[in-house]
């Protein structure tokens, strides 16, 4: 693989020690709200490894001509911290708005039906020891539409710093993004305030109303990320399992029972692949599955599935757990 440009690191003045970015992402959907961050330096490698990484990866923005084609997403825009929203070649390499690749044609109305939810949460976790991204995307689940995204990378709280380095070379390092990591990573109970916080901008979660999501549902790709990995963080972080992860969408599940397709969909690759959809980015890169499994998600709705909770827990056994579905992967 090869590389194919290098873009020259951010400068900042070395009179500017701090600078106030947006935290929220979204302009045209929420009023910005500002914090003061350090300085740092961005990196294109993660554009160079993608970009040369599959001849067949589509397009996906459109730019001033219509050309359809795909960017990745600059992740320090992601966690509020990009300074070169105004330097042209940076903006050229990285896209900045993630709702272009998650576009919805009229076309896609013609079968929808009514949901149960006014909102779906795309969800979909990377680390397997500890989490190590926590990436999630708002599907509005009448317009199909996305809304906005939260993106955090985690720093893990039980290793030592030389294994974090290690992990995070080997996990992140062949995506180019490893230096993001090492610059944006927040340990896991941060991230979870951050998060509510972003859950309460939005009007979907109050903790004085019980702490359960409003008018809103995790979709996850499987039963690990909220069954298994959120509750087991929890435990290592040291904090009360929230009450809105008591309950939860496996797509698969909605999925399997919906087409009842001859192969079983065993993962993410498998759905996009019956459904002729086309991967975007990386594939173990935790804001691109999402963003892949919100748009198989887009895709089911379009075709009239009606997207239920497919599993729950019970708060005061968090270990057992029931399945909507018999048919379930």
């Amino acid at each position: 693989m090869s590389l194919v440009r290098v873009i020259t690191p951010c400068k900042i003045p070395s009179s500017c020690s701090n600078f106030v970015i947006p935290v929220f992402r979204n302009p045209r959907n929420n009023p910005l709200a500002f914090r003061t961050l350090p300085k740092f330096n961005i990196t294109a490698k993660y554009a160079q490894i993608t970009s040369s990484a599959s001849s067949t990866t589509p397009s996906a923005t459109y730019d001033d001509t219509n050309t359809y084609r795909w960017k990745p997403m600059c992740l320090y825009f992601t966690h509020g911290k990009c300074t070169k929203m105004d330097d042209p070649t940076h903006l050229e390499v990285f896209n900045h708005d993630c709702s272009r690749d998650l576009p919805v044609n009229a076309a896609d109305f013609k079968r929808k039906r009514p949901q149960d939810f006014e909102f779906f949460l795309v969800f979909d976790l990377e680390g397997k020891v500890e989490i190590l991204e926590f990436p999630v995307l708002i599907i509005d689940a009448k317009t199909m539409a996305f809304v906005d995204l939260f993106h955090r990378f985690v720093r893990p709280s039980a290793m030592s710093e030389q294994r974090i380095n290690e992990y995070i070379e080997n996990k992140y390092g062949k995506f180019g993004v490893d230096r993001v990591w090492h610059d944006t990573a927040l340990p896991f109970n941060e991230v979870i305030q951050e998060f509510e916080a972003w859950l309460t901008h939005h009007h979907l979660w109050e903790k004085k109303h019980g702490g359960h999501l409003n008018r809103a549902a995790f979709v996850t790709c499987g039963n690990w990320d909220v069954k298994t990995q959120i509750p087991r963080q929890c435990t290592v972080s040291k904090i009360k399992l929230p009450r809105y992860f008591m309950e939860w969408i496996n797509l698969k599940d909605v999925y399997q029972n919906f087409y009842n397709p001859k192969q079983e969909a065993r993962g993410m690759r498998t759905m996009m692949q019956q459904l002729k959809i086309p991967m975007l980015g990386s594939h173990h890169l935790g804001i691109d599955d999402t963003k892949n499994v919100a748009r198989i998600l887009q895709r089911m709705l379009a075709d009239g599935a009606v997207i239920p909770i497919t599993a729950w827990r019970n708060p005061d056994s968090i270990g057992n757990v029931n399945f909507l579905y018999k048919n379930r992967i």
